[in-house]
């Protein structure tokens, strides 16, 4: 059976890949045919995530680090040039949400913190990923943000302003690639059955929400070739309504 969106020969790195929408995109790219280099913290979720990968013989790259340590992501780039000498997905998945509260009550180390996976870890990935996006045929980045860039909710501030900086990234690499193979688009996921939603809505039943294999669907249309939009903040339930209209 030809699959819908075939990324045999490709590679992809998702980050945040042991759980949640990101361990999902995973397993959605490794069925479409590519390599995916999973990034995670835990080695174990990474492990598991590869016996699932290799179930139906899926093809994957375990690289358990935190994506704010700069050393490892400044070794990252030379390790996958030497190995795979191109980088055809990037989606930059892999998030923090701190305890909600007023901006004003938010601990510098919170803030700091978030600024540091949200935004900055992303600038860093895209800095060294690039040259290997460049490689590609068709490299495709996706980075995954949230519906509250939108709203300003009261009490997610620091995240909301962390995921408003990439955001402002994501838009303008996408202006300096222009002219380039590649095409750079942002995800708003909306809310999502995932453990970092349930930490910040406790109260909420899940199963009114998306699963992240649901995502991950829309995630694999945005990563193949045939994508062609660039600098495009893509809103998940917007495009399931059209998908539901055509």
């Amino acid at each position: 059976m030809k699959k819908e969106h075939d990324l045999t020969g490709r590679f992809a790195l998702v980050t945040g890949a042991s759980r949640g929408i990101g361990r999902s995109t995973a397993i959605a790219l490794a069925k479409a045919g590519a390599h995916v280099i999973a990034m995670a913290r835990t080695t174990g979720a990474l492990e598991e995530l590869d016996d699932e990968i290799k179930s139906f013989d899926g093809l994957a790259t375990l690289i358990p680090v935190d994506i704010s340590n700069s050393e490892a992501i400044d070794q990252l780039a030379p390790a996958l040039s030497q190995r795979f000498g191109k980088l055809d997905i990037f989606v930059a998945n892999a998030g923090a949400l701190n305890d909600l509260t007023p901006i004003t009550d938010v601990d510098r180390k919170i803030w700091d913190g978030l600024l540091s996976i949200n935004l900055t870890a992303n600038w860093h990935l895209t800095k060294v990923l690039d040259p290997l996006l460049h490689q590609s045929d068709a490299g495709r980045v996706v980075y995954v943000s949230t519906g509250t860039t939108e709203t300003f909710k009261p009490f997610w501030g620091a995240y909301t302003v962390s995921k408003a900086g990439l955001e402002a990234l994501a838009k303008t690499y996408a202006n300096e690639i222009a002219t380039s193979s590649i095409r750079a688009n942002i995800l708003n996921p909306g809310a999502t059955r995932t453990s970092m939603r349930a930490k910040a809505m406790p109260g909420e039943d899940p199963e009114t929400l998306p699963h992240p294999d649901e995502i991950a669907e829309l995630i694999l249309k945005m990563c193949s070739p045939e994508f062609d939009q660039n600098g495009a903040r893509i809103n998940y339930r917007a495009w399931k309504g059209n998908q539901s209209d055509s």
